[in-house]
C-alpha cells in the first residue's frame, strides 16, 4: 500500500483536480459562457446526430411498418383534404394538392418542432443530471430527430410534384431558404426548450397558440385569396417562415418584402433565444 508522500505525487501527476466554481457570473461572462457551450455542443456533433437517431429508432420499435405509417397516413390526409378543400375553394385540384401537400408538412414539421422543443431538457434530465455535457447537445439532438421525423413525409411531396409536375426554382431562394429554416427551427428549439425547463405548463399553452396560427397562416388557403390588406398577413411570424421554401419549390419567386420580413425575425428570434439561454444556463440543471 503506499505511502502517504507517494500518494500526494500520484494524485499531482493526474493533473489539478476539478474545482466547482459557484460564484455569480459577472458583466458579459454569462454570454462568454453560452458561447462556449454552443461551440463544445456543434463539436459534439456526431455524437447530437446518433442520439436523435436512436431516439427515431425507439419510437418505432416493434412496429411492422416503422416510420412508413406517418408517410402513409399523410398521404391519406393530404389526399382526402385536398379533393375536399380544392371543392370549397373552387380550385383545380392540380393547383391546390400541391399546394396543400407542401403547406401541411411544412407544418407539421414546425408544430412538432415548437412541441417537442418544451421538452428538450426535461426529457433529458437523467443524462444532465448523470454527466457534464453541453446544453447545446440537447437541442442538437431534438432538432436532428425532428429533422428525420420530416424526412418521412417528403416521399409525399415528391410524389405530388411528380405527378402534377411541379418544379422548383433553381435558384439562390432554395439554398438560401433552408439554411434560415435549419437556423430557426434550432432556435426555436432552444428558446421553447428553455420556457419548457422553467414553466411546466408551457406544452398546452404553445399548442393553444399553434391552433390559432394554424388558422391564421396560409396553410389550408391560399394567399392569393386575400385581396384587401394582404400587407398584414406579414404580421404572422409563420408566413413569411414557410412561404421563402415554398414559393421556391413550387416554381413561385417570392417577394423581397416577404425575405426581408423572414430575415428580421430570425434575427429577433436568436436575440431572444440566446440571451434567454445565456441568462437561464446555469439554473437549467436546477429546473430538470
Amino acid at each position: 500500500m503506499p505511502d502517504e508522500p507517494e500518494l500526494r505525487s500520484e494524485i499531482a501527476a493526474q493533473g489539478p483536480e476539478p474545482v466547482l466554481d459557484l460564484r455569480p457570473e459577472k458583466g458579459f461572462a454569462h454570454i462568454r459562457h453560452a458561447a462556449r457551450d454552443f461551440r463544445d455542443g456543434f463539436a459534439l456533433f456526431r455524437l447530437g446526430w446518433t442520439l436523435g437517431w436512436l431516439d427515431i429508432k425507439l419510437r418505432y420499435r416493434g412496429s411492422m411498418l416503422g416510420p412508413f405509417w406517418m408517410t402513409i397516413s399523410t398521404a391519406i390526409l393530404v389526399g382526402s383534404m385536398g379533393v375536399l378543400y380544392a371543392t370549397l375553394f373552387h380550385i383545380e385540384l392540380r393547383i391546390y394538392l400541391p399546394f396543400l401537400s407542401f403547406s401541411l408538412i411544412l407544418w407539421a414539421y414546425l408544430n412538432t418542432t415548437v412541441s417537442d422543443g418544451c421538452a428538450t431538457f426535461t426529457s433529458s434530465s437523467g443524462l444532465i443530471h448523470a454527466m457534464r455535457m453541453p446544453f447545446s447537445l440537447h437541442v442538437l439532438r431534438v432538432t436532428v430527430r425532428n429533422f428525420l421525423t420530416f424526412l418521412h413525409s417528403v416521399g409525399v411531396i415528391a410524389l405530388v410534384f411528380i405527378i402534377f409536375r411541379i418544379a422548383p426554382v433553381p435558384d439562390w431562394q432554395i439554398p438560401a431558404g433552408l439554411v434560415l429554416w435549419g437556423t430557426d427551427l434550432y432556435a426555436i428549439t432552444l428558446l421553447t426548450g428553455v420556457l419548457g425547463a422553467r414553466f411546466r405548463d408551457m406544452p398546452p399553452v404553445t399548442a393553444s397558440i399553434m391552433q390559432i396560427l394554424f388558422f391564421v397562416t396560409p396553410v389550408l388557403w391560399k394567399p392569393d385569396l386575400i385581396y384587401a390588406g394582404r400587407q398584414y398577413m406579414l404580421l404572422d411570424p409563420c408566413y413569411p417562415l414557410i412561404e421563402i421554401i415554398r414559393g421556391p419549390f413550387m416554381g413561385l419567386s417570392v417577394r423581397p418584402s416577404i425575405w426581408l420580413v423572414a430575415v428580421l425575425y430570425s434575427i429577433a428570434l436568436w436575440i431572444v433565444s440566446f440571451s434567454l439561454f445565456a441568462r437561464m444556463r446555469a439554473r437549467l440543471a436546477y429546473w430538470v
